[in-house]
This record gives structure tokens, sequence and C-alpha cells, in this order.
């Protein structure tokens, strides 16, 4: 049988086989990518537009790879096809050039730094306006991650810590932030004391240093040593669903988790994690003793007068007896609740007022709530005031509680344990 003749009379087997070999014959190697098999190939200046495809496992020895002030980029196929390593002592992997380097993207590759004294980068930003940014990187038995100075923001997202000592250090200002998400640390070195994200040289981030990892630590080693001081605006440590375990155990009062942070630092903003301590914005006021307020004018609010207790403060700070500040920036949506037994003439009419002073000193007021006052038992006569409300506080908002005789001007007195609270929403 043969097919219909097509083309002058060519059979169409005959015309198929030479549209594909005309097809096979164009060039359809990516021109912007370097196939790289031996380490010779990532020597000397590199091309900043050009992709580094690493195929197979490539043995480093000695030589380090200069990320150029032009940047960077290098992928791989997967992390276990695609290596990196070097056993060498003394050894840095990736460098800077005089003058520092540019953007430094990779992907798809795993890396293996394991000698002595040995660190995966020491890389200065060039301009301060560059990025390091990291998916789907495996390091493994790394000695040491190494430093990063002045870049001006970091990502890494499915990157994994497997054995070794991988601190990495961060120095100088970072304009932006770091995010490590969906990131996993596993089986580091029983004898690593570094923390795995270290304070280097003059460090601070201006903008958050946010992770939701799963991390594993040795017996010694921190997460981070950051301090409240390297973090300038508040709420900007943000461990968000994260999981800490130390030694495969979880002890959420581990105090080497964070070892220079707590939760309740106006720098720090936990929560929904597993291991470690979350922040409960807020705080408490609790009357310790019995202070009488006095009326001197019917209908006039007065403070309301007592020997107060602040507890538990996260964000925010008593600045005068009975008062609270927030001192943070986010969130700023709040409920005060209350629970207040004020004793006073019989039958009498009290308005209590929550009062907000803010910034700027101008005065409001959140929540009114009138009660009388009734005779309980003996010569004991008592109103009880109680409630729940929402109140907006931006930083350093300051809320405070006034009281006001509606039909006399007779003294009251807040009696001792009653407490009220500001909570987030």
């Amino acid at each position: 049988m043969t097919i219909g003749n097509i083309n002058n009379g060519e059979s169409g087997f005959s015309a198929r086989g030479k549209i594909n070999a005309a097809i096979n014959s164009v060039n359809t190697t990516l021109e912007n990518r370097v196939v790289v098999k031996t380490a010779s190939q990532l020597s000397g200046v590199l091309s900043s537009t050009k992709e580094y495809f690493i195929d197979g496992i490539i043995d480093m020895g000695t030589q380090s790879i200069e990320v150029p002030a032009g940047g960077l980029n290098i992928t791989g196929m997967n992390f276990d096809i695609s290596q990196l390593v070097s056993s060498a002592d003394n050894y840095t992997m990736f460098t800077s050039p005089v003058g520092g380097s540019g953007n430094f993207l990779g992907q798809n590759y795993g890396v293996e730094v394991s000698g002595a004294g040995s660190k995966v980068y020491d890389l200065t930003d060039a301009t301060g306006f560059n990025a390091f940014e990291f998916s789907i990187i495996n390091y493994n038995n790394c000695t040491s991650l190494g430093d990063l100075y002045n870049y001006r923001q970091g990502l890494e997202q499915g990157t994994g810590r497997f054995g070794g000592s991988p601190s990495l250090t961060l120095h100088g200002t970072w304009l932006g932030g770091f995010r490590i998400t969906t990131s996993i640390v596993r089986s580091l070195a029983g004898t690593m004391t570094e923390p795995l994200f270290k304070e280097g040289t003059a460090f601070q981030m201006n903008s958050r240093f946010l992770t939701d990892i799963n991390c594993d630590l040795p017996t010694l080693a921190a997460f981070c040593d950051f301090t409240p001081a390297n973090f300038p605006n508040p709420s900007t440590v943000q461990l968000k669903g994260a999981i800490f375990t130390r030694d495969g155990a979880f002890n959420s009062s581990d105090t080497n988790i964070c070892s220079e942070l707590q939760a309740s630092d106006l720098a720090c903003d936990w929560d929904n994690n597993i291991g470690i301590k979350n922040t409960f914005i807020g705080g408490a006021i609790n009357n310790t003793a019995e202070v009488q307020t006095t009326i001197t004018t019917q209908g006039t609010a007065f403070d309301l007068k007592g020997t107060f207790s602040a507890s538990d403060l996260q964000h925010f700070d008593s600045p005068a007896n009975g008062r609270l500040r927030h001192l943070g920036t986010n969130p700023t949506d709040f409920l005060v609740t209350w629970d207040l037994l004020i004793e006073g003439p019989n039958n009498g009419n009290f308005e209590i007022f929550l009062i907000k002073i803010d910034a700027f000193a101008a005065v409001t007021v959140e929540v009114a709530q009138v009660r009388t006052v009734n005779n309980f038992q003996g010569e004991r006569d008592i109103g009880i005031w109680s409630g729940t409300a929402p109140v907006q506080l931006k930083q350093n908002d300051v809320i405070f509680w006034q009281i006001a005789n509606l039909l006399g001007t007779g003294n009251c007195t807040l009696e001792v344990d009653s407490t009220w609270t500001v909570s987030e929403r």
C-alpha cells in the first residue's frame, strides 16, 4: 500500500523525513547558559549575563568562585545531581572582588565545604542594594556558611542544612530583610557552638527577619544570637509557624534557642511556633492597695486612684501609676477588658471613662460606663464595673481610667485586686 504522493511525487514518509531533518538541524542551544562540568569553567571573571548550570558533582579543590560586581546566577538539576564540593582546608568557595559583588542568585544544587577553617561565603555587596537569594539549595557537612556584608536583602526558600556547623554571619547594615521559608535543619555536628545565624560587625537589619524554619539544634548551639539593638523597628524579628527542637526534644523554655532575644522584646513578633515561646502583645494592671479618689466637682472626671502594679508587659510599658503605653507599631487593634470594684456613697451613680492620650497629646474617651453603688453587706457600698471593648492604639498612645460622680461630690475608692488588661484582637 502506498501513501498518496505529495511535494512533486515524493512519498509522505520521504517528505516527513526531510522536514524532521530540517528541524533537527536548527541550533537549540541556550545561548545564555554555560553548562559547567569542570571547576575551571568557574574560574576567573565570570559573566553576569550568563546562567552557570552545574552538570554533575564538581570538586572545586582550592579554587574559589568570584561573584562579580554585576552579579552571578548559578542553577542545577537538583541538589543530588548538581553539587559544588571542596574538602580543602582554609578554603572559601564564593568570594567578592575588590569593590564588592552584585546579586547572587542560585537554585537546585548542593554545596559541601567540609575542610578545617573553610566556609562557603565571604561576600560584600558592592552597592548595598543587591540580593542574596537561593531556592532548593542543600548545605551538606559545611564547616561554616561564612560571612555576608551589607546586602540589601536575603531569601532562602526550600533550603536545607544537614550536618557540619553551618553558621552564617550577617555584617553591616541591611536595608531590606532576610526570609528563610520552608527550610529544614537536621543532624548538625554535636560540637557546634556557634549560632545558625550570627550577629556580625555593626549588624543592623532595617526590615524583617522572617522564618518558619523546621530546626533541630545540637546541644550547645543557638538558632541566632541577634539582639534587640540589631532591629531598630518594632516587631521585625518574626518567627511564624516555626518548629524548634534540641537533640530531637521540644522545650519551649530553652533560652538558648534565640540566646539574646525574648518573645516579649519589642523587636520580636513570634506566633504559632512550637518549641519556643510566643509573643502575646499587651499587658495588665492590678490594684494592690486602696487609695481614695477625691471628687471635688459633680459630673467632672478625675483620675481613678490606686497603687497599681503592671505585669506581663509585651510591647507595652507603664510610664506612670495606672497607665499603659503602646510601644509598638503593629498591631494597632486591641481589646481592653476591665473588672473594677469601687466603693462609694450608697445609691450613688458613678461613670468611668477609659481615656486615651495619643503621641500628639490629643485626648479621647474610648469607653464610658455608668453603674450604681449598692449596699452589699453592712456598711460596704460597692459598685461593679466590668466589660470588654475594642480600642485602637498607635505607637506611644497612653490609656488609663477616670471616674466622675454624677449625683454629688462623694469620694470613691477602687478596691484591691481590681484589674484591667489590654490584649491584641
